[in-house]
């Protein structure tokens, strides 16, 4: 039987979701001095997934959250790597050194499971709540609380932070009448693999409609991703190892090794959504969308997750000490910065995308002759793409320790 509703906790903050984009809000918030309670669906804190890469905007990020050098100290990317074609030919190359001194850090490959850990780690026993499915009932406004809804009762919040991911209902609940995402035409796989034995430079490779990724973890392993158009909701036959060997078998060492390596059943393949059609806002009333929620993008940049966590340190920016919160005007202004942003990197990422999974031959020969060009220019010229993408960096200096707010 379900609880009557209890008063809220002074300052309370419910998040919606425990992947990255929750787990860091809700670190943020914590360190701003907010209660904090995340409910997430899901019986553990496994995540979905394999890897993720943290480009140096999250790493700014995350030093706000006092979390930056332990990530930092996983990047496993030290030398030469670049683009190729399925033949192995490199269309261009870069430099990890070359892409940290432009944009003052590296890119950091790391598993999600590794990162929820990290995260998780600097929350307070008991602020993650599993198996807890809950949903957004009310959105609250500047007289009332938020009201979620769980199987044991309805909490109030004096902030609620929806991180429930692409299909998210609380968006729904804000904006009932926005489209929500669209297919975007393409489907991807992750997997992750032992090292194979002989060495190899880190790439992506583009074909003809096709691209495939391998890039090392700290811990030995190898994460490798690949995308390909599809229709949408589409599946091998077989098994999605069969289908992988099916589009990228021939392609250049390592794939064929990596191939070989997996275990299909731990083959991840999801078809690829975005919300092309931008929000009128992140937030309403004392709800926030944050992540995938507010705005998903092709993974063309690799900046999926990363935003996730600008938009978590951001918030909590715009949240301030709880005992001075103004959701009118703090929540506009977490929406004034996040929103321009953030709709401007879906609509690179899918002309990226684009990009990417040409098919037709002229097409695929102009695409490649125009990236050795580029390439010939020096890896100043390639890494300039992610002007204005990577070289953000957060709107405050490293908050206080939680135990010394006010």
């Amino acid at each position: 039987m379900p609880q009557p509703t209890a008063a809220a906790p002074q300052h309370r903050a419910v998040v919606l979701g425990a992947g990255i984009g929750g787990l860091t809000a809700a670190v943020a918030l914590h360190r701003r001095g907010w209660t904090v309670t995340v409910l997430e669906r899901a019986a553990d804190l496994a995540p979905v997934g394999a890897g993720i890469g943290l480009a140096p905007n999250a790493l700014r990020a995350l030093d706000v959250l006092g979390l930056g050098d332990r990530v930092r100290a996983l990047a496993a990317w030290q030398g030469d790597g670049g683009m190729r074609t399925p033949d192995g030919r490199w269309l261009a190359r870069t430099d990890a050194r070359a892409a940290a001194a432009r944009f003052g850090d590296p890119l950091v490959l790391l598993h999600r499971a590794t990162l929820v850990e990290i995260l998780a780690s600097a929350l307070p026993a008991g602020t993650v709540r599993t198996a807890a499915p809950a949903a957004l009932a009310h959105p609250g406004d500047p007289r009332t609380p938020a009201r979620i809804t769980t199987p044991d009762g309805t909490l109030e919040a004096e902030l609620a932070v929806a991180a429930d991911g692409i299909r998210s209902a609380a968006r729904t609940v804000l904006f009932p009448g926005h489209p929500g995402p669209r297919y975007s035409g393409c489907t991807t796989w992750r997997l992750v693999v032992p090292a194979p034995a002989r060495p190899f430079a880190p790439h992506e490779t583009w074909g003809a409609g096709r691209l495939w990724g391998t890039q090392p973890l700290k811990d030995g392993r190898i994460y490798a991703y690949a995308m390909a158009a599809a229709p949408a909701g589409a599946h091998a036959p077989d098994d999605e190892r069969a289908e992988l060997l099916r589009l990228f078998g021939d392609w250049h060492h390592p794939v064929p090794e990596i191939l070989a390596a997996a275990d299909p059943a731990r083959v991840l393949r999801h078809d690829v959504h975005h919300l092309v059609d931008p929000l009128p806002a992140h937030h309403r009333g004392r709800t926030v969308l944050l992540g995938d929620a507010a705005h998903a993008m092709m993974p063309s940049l690799g900046q999926g997750g990363n935003q996730a966590v600008e938009d978590a340190v951001v918030l909590a920016h715009h949240a301030r000490v709880p005992a001075a919160f103004d959701p009118d005007r703090d929540l506009a202004a977490y929406t004034a910065d996040r929103l321009p942003r953030t709709t401007a990197l879906v609509r690179k990422a899918a002309r990226t995308g684009a990009l990417t999974l040409v098919t037709a031959r002229p097409a695929v020969a102009l695409r490649d002759a125009l990236v050795r060009t580029v390439s010939r220019l020096g890896p100043g010229f390639v890494l300039r793409g992610f002007d204005g993408i990577a070289d953000w960096r957060p709107p405050a200096a490293p908050d206080p320790d939680p135990a010394r707010v006010s």
